[in-house]
């Protein structure tokens, strides 16, 4: 099928099998690998990204579902080499340790502050819940994305 896609403000036309999901997608077709693939099952949220400005498990989406759509990916989150806020936020407060579950992190944290600008505490590990980060380093990514609200 024929699909075409913003990615990062840069439209895509590709053919892609009808099963193909859209995680696959960006990370195979377009060489996007910051959104990555920790378990396929929509557990852990490593692959979350941006669909038409709301946050989601790109290993739940097929690509022909995005057809027309745009998707911002950790990727795209920096513009002319200026980290987004919650990136910084995360690199400041240490958010980040392993850095695998980090991409998707940054895009539900995101996600999270653009329905809820601010957050508690409790909110925010509500919030993120469905997302998982083996190091166990929820302390520091809560601190982050509260330091990112509170720097709006």
């Amino acid at each position: 099928m024929k699909v075409t896609i913003t990615v990062n403000g840069t439209t895509h036309e590709s053919d892609v099998e009808p099963r193909t999901l859209l995680v696959q997608y960006v990370r195979e077709s377009l060489g996007l690998t910051g959104t990555n693939i920790g378990c396929d099952t929509s557990s852990c949220g490593a692959c979350s990204l941006h669909l038409n400005g709301e946050s989601v498990k790109s290993c739940t989406v097929l690509a022909v579902q995005a057809d027309g759509g745009s998707v911002t990916t950790i990727e795209g989150l920096a513009k002319d080499g200026v980290m987004h806020p919650m990136q910084q936020a995360f690199m400041e407060n240490h958010g980040l340790q392993c850095g695998y579950c980090t991409p998707g992190m940054v895009m539900a944290a995101i996600g999270l502050l653009n329905e809820n600008p601010s957050p508690t505490e409790e909110q925010v590990r509500i919030g993120l819940e469905g997302n998982l980060c083996r190091c166990t380093g929820y302390h520091n990514i809560v601190k982050s994305v509260l330091a990112c609200a509170n720097n709006k």
